[in-house]
């Protein structure tokens, strides 16, 4: 049974695919909706972390008339998502692949030695890889879900919200009450987990900064996080990311040629496999789960690159845009991890840039690359929780330069948040942990089958009923990272300060 929800005034701002540019660096902030009525729209990220997404207002997806019945299930049937979008910078092919690399490549990956050694070697080695393979899984289930509700709605794109909340509006009579509330719970995560890249951004500049100083003279890493404080907030200031693009891209290349030399050093003399654990303790594996689930969070991205493709039939496939980039990232991840931690097992620390020789100068200069490229990439990261919450604060006051001032104070005062929090915290790999288990596998694991399920109630699952287990076994695998990751990750921290 098809429901159809029409579209009302937002139909024509919907059509226009300016509004669905993976990377905001293309377009002005001001392009974007409010979260209420006509405020500017939020805009949100993914990943990993460095590619913006954006966030649909509540009201851009309402109810409207009907038509013919017949005339509507044939239409509906023959409609083509793809065939309806208006590009202005529809992206290639190769274009597409970059920013599905540059959305999933981040901190994440300098951690993931340290994950291994949460794991052990060969689970870190095989775990890994499923773990690409079943959250490449969930994002070729939310494209599909994605489809098939363009299809139902005649829209041509969705995001990740929309999604949530159209499969409910269209799923069981039962659940529809709740489709306004599946959208603010996937919002809520997107920004939690914006917020969390955000805190552990503060944290790996001011840890690798002191790392080099403490060559010289030791300083207590807090000392670090407050010099960076202001700086931080005089650069989140900046509304228009327009003025951020060059910064977008020197962080990538510093990026780029950090890990390159990161690289060098990890396969330069390494011991023996025998040296390490092959297999660690079931207490800490929740710990591997955390921290590798944050690397492999691109979902976020996925939606946003696919709507703005010239060719959006070459994002699916077994030889697709989508598995080409994810087998990369497994690969890399995978191989930062089995050699980091091979190299320096059990002394491996929250980012493999930690155990770089200290006195060496060209390991020096990877601390100091790989800080500024953060410290840069930390704006184009902050920017989608700002904008979730920004439009909610504009809407209360009336003339343009109250707006300005109470956008300003936001800004400031959620810089200062991430801030503290990275205080609190001052272990990379804790935060880390606790950030995957939290939001990124909310994310990734468990909203794509809770979607897929409610979308396709009236569809059906197949023979012998076959996406429905899939989808239980992939949401029980979620939920248990969720519960014993989040539990292993807050027992880490509490332990660390307690000591």
């Amino acid at each position: 049974m098809d429901v159809e929800i029409p579209i009302p005034e937002g139909a024509a701002r919907k059509k226009n695919m300016t509004e669905r540019q993976p990377l905001l660096l293309q377009s002005d902030a001001s392009d974007y909706e409010g979260s209420r009525g006509g405020a500017a729209r939020p805009a949100r990220s993914s990943p990993p972390d460095n590619t913006l997404v954006n966030v649909h207002s509540e009201d851009s997806i309402a109810a409207s008339g009907s038509g013919d019945d017949d005339q509507a299930a044939l239409d509906k049937a023959s409609y083509n998502p793809t065939l309806h979008r208006t590009l202005e910078h529809p992206t290639s092919n190769s274009e597409t692949l970059v920013h599905l690399l540059k959305g999933n490549i981040g901190t994440g990956i300098l951690a993931m030695p340290d994950a291994f050694k949460n794991a052990g070697l060969y689970v870190g080695l095989f775990g890994t890889l499923i773990m690409g393979a079943i959250c490449t899984h969930c994002m070729h289930m939310l494209v599909n879900c994605s489809h098939e509700l363009c299809r139902r709605l005649q829209q041509p794109a969705l995001d990740f919200s929309d999604v949530a909340y159209c499969s409910f509006e269209t799923g069981p009579l039962g659940l529809r009450r709740y489709s306004l509330l599946a959208r603010r719970i996937v919002t809520t995560f997107l920004f939690i987990t914006q917020i969390g890249f955000c805190c552990v951004y503060f944290l790996f500049v001011a840890l690798n900064i002191k790392d080099v100083m403490d060559h010289y003279f030791k300083i207590d890493v807090h000392i670090y996080l407050l010099i960076m404080l202001m700086p931080m907030i005089v650069l989140n200031l900046v509304r228009n990311l327009k003025y951020l693009t060059p910064v977008s891209l020197i962080a990538a290349i510093l990026t780029v040629a950090g890990l390159a030399i990161t690289f060098s050093y990890m396969l330069h003399d390494l011991p023996d496999v025998h040296t390490v654990k092959p297999i660690a303790s079931w207490a800490t594996l929740p710990l591997y789960f955390g921290t590798a689930i944050y690397a492999f969070e691109g979902i976020g991205v996925v939606l946003p690159l696919e709507n703005n493709m010239r060719t959006p039939d070459d994002f699916g496939g077994t030889t697709g845009v989508l598995n080409t980039g994810m087998v990369v990232v497994a690969c890399l991840y995978t191989s930062v991890g089995f050699f980091g931690y091979l190299k320096y097992g059990e002394d491996v620390k929250g980012s493999i840039t930690l155990n770089l020789p200290q006195g060496d100068g060209l390991s020096q200069l990877v601390r100091l690359t790989m800080a500024v490229a953060i410290f840069l990439s930390y704006t184009l990261q902050f920017y989608v929780p700002v904008n979730i919450v920004e439009p909610f604060v504009r809407s209360h006051f009336d003339t343009t330069r109250a707006k300005d001032l109470a956008a300003t104070i936001l800004r400031t005062v959620l810089v200062t948040f991430t801030f503290l929090l990275a205080t609190c915290i001052p272990n990379l790999g804790s935060i880390i942990s606790l950030v995957g288990a939290v939001s990124s596998s909310a994310l990734a694991l468990i909203a794509p089958p809770i979607i897929e399920i409610i979308t396709y109630y009236h569809v059906g699952y197949g023979r012998y009923n076959w996406m429905l287990w899939k989808d239980f076994l992939i949401l029980i695998f979620g939920l248990c990272g969720f519960v014993f990751g989040t539990w292993a990750s807050l027992a880490q921290i509490l332990n660390d300060r307690t000591h």
